[in-house]
């Protein structure tokens, strides 16, 4: 079964993706899961809406994604690194408080598909994802293996607006409804 669904009768709407990578020991040079989280978003056709690095710090990776939540440029936010269970691993600690709503369905559906990659190790993963002032957040591990796993399993055709039977790109526009 292909998980793919492109109905090409409908245009490509390109999102502003940013991504935050979450390191102690990573700058610009050494930075694979960044430059691998480039690479897919600018081949999907998306914009790379920002790129920064930050050490492994709650206050200095909750800064910077609530930054980009403001900022009405950026339409997304990938995290890469921390996701692990080691001292040091606090993105999900940082970005969840952040959360408005939490996509439960993208941590179980990537743990299923890096199942097939790494077997029982995506236990040692906290990916998560949510949303926040209309903006979606995606805590992903710092591997490059992994970071393509998440990307061309479930965000590449999650946010194409040409993906059916629904997809996030075309309900982005609706996060900050709020009832009443």
């Amino acid at each position: 079964m292909s998980i793919s669904k492109i109905d090409e009768s409908l245009t490509f709407r390109p999102l502003r993706i940013a991504v935050l990578t979450v390191s102690d020991t990573r700058d610009r040079s050494t930075d694979r899961s960044g430059d691998t989280l480039e690479a897919l978003i600018t081949e999907a056709g998306h914009q790379l809406g920002r790129r920064e690095i930050v050490t492994d710090d709650i206050t200095a990776i909750r800064a910077q994604v609530e930054a980009w939540i403001a900022d009405p440029a950026v339409d997304v936010i990938l995290t890469t690194g921390g996701t692990g269970f080691t001292g040091r691993d606090i993105t999900p600690d940082a970005v969840k408080p952040l959360f408005e709503k939490e996509i439960e369905g993208f941590s179980v559906v990537f743990h299923m598909l890096s199942f097939q990659s790494v077997g029982t190790s995506t236990i040692q993963s906290r990916a998560c994802g949510g949303t926040a002032n209309g903006t979606y957040i995606f805590c992903l591990p710092g591997s490059p293996g992994a970071c393509k796993d998440a990307w061309n399993g479930i965000l590449k055709w999650q946010l194409d607006s040409r993906h059916k039977p629904c997809n996030l790109a075309d309900i982005q526009p609706r996060l900050t409804e709020r009832k009443g």
